[in-house]
């Protein structure tokens, strides 16, 4: 049986932005801060990375900033996805090129494809690299909720590692796990639902709430991963007051916020995302 393309925590980072532009620096002091912390894998560019609005160069420069700053064993995992299957095949391969460990590829939004639309864009964005491709599937975000039996055909592709399945359906873990082959891991995308999902089989987190707490969110996946789940439960129970407040209004903007609370200002969001509203950044303040 395959090993996991990673285990554990993998943190979905934030892009740090000084003005309008990619604040580098502050970006190495994530990266360290991460590994410091125990983490051993990074989103560059996903959903909590703002990368609707970021330019494909400003990505491909973030991939290989991450690559040359970061520690030789962190692994780098490049958002490429699009709702053009040409773009994210350019994208991915460009991201390849730049020296990332593996893809987050997101399903396709606002098109609604088909189940066989969906199979054909991820067969294609996947053949065409060689590094391992991790979909992703959050259905709040694209409208479209990938089929587990589209997860099943694609598992018999060699470089598909597994899914970040962020539905918020526990049930769809369970299903996943009974209908994939067991090489094709499923990593939680939920930050609540973590310890449910590594009780059902889930190989690991891709978290928004390790920006802020990384090694109790790593503790708290380790811990299930060793089979412990008494204290697996406790530490999810005491990060939930954070999580609801970090989603409290759309990610990240929450989390960017909590960031300057505790010492990174990693500037604010770009629009049509703005900063919170008092009353989530009071909450917000109140916890941390």
């Amino acid at each position: 049986m395959k090993h996991p393309f990673f285990s554990g925590v993998c943190t979905a980072l934030v892009t740090p932005f000084l003005k309008d532009t990619v604040n580098y620096p502050m970006l190495e002091q994530l990266l360290r801060r991460q590994y410091d912390a125990g983490i051993r894998a990074l989103v560059i560019c996903g959903t909590t990375g703002e990368s609707a609005t970021l330019t494909d160069e400003e990505k491909l420069t973030m991939f290989r900033y991450a690559k040359k700053s970061g520690p030789e064993d962190l692994r780098i995992i490049a958002g490429t996805g699009s709702n053009s299957t040409a773009h994210a095949i350019a994208l991915s391969q460009a991201a390849q090129d730049a020296g990332a460990d593996g893809l987050l590829v997101v399903s396709p939004y606002y098109n609604k494809a088909t189940p066989e639309g969906l199979y054909l864009h991820y067969a294609a964005i996947a053949s065409s690299v060689q590094i391992p491709v991790i979909l992703y599937n959050v259905p709040s975000r694209t409208g479209v909720d990938i089929p587990v039996e589209v997860y099943r055909r694609l598992s018999k592709i060699p470089n598909i590692a597994g899914v970040k399945e962020a539905s918020s359906d526990i049930r769809k873990i369970a299903r996943i796990r009974s209908q994939c082959p067991d090489h094709f891991t499923v990593w939680c995308g939920n930050d609540d639902l973590a310890v449910a999902a590594m009780a059902l089989g889930a190989k690991g987190l891709i978290s928004v709430v390790s920006n802020i707490e990384p090694e109790i969110t790593g503790s708290m996946i380790g811990a299930a991963l060793d089979g412990d789940f008494d204290t697996a439960t406790a530490l999810q129970l005491s990060l939930l007051p954070l999580i609801d407040a970090l989603f409290q209004e759309v990610n990240p903007i929450p989390v960017k916020a909590a960031m300057a609370m505790i010492g990174y200002d990693c500037g604010g969001c770009r629009m049509p995302l703005c900063g919170p509203s008092e009353n989530t950044a009071a909450l917000l303040k109140d916890l941390l």
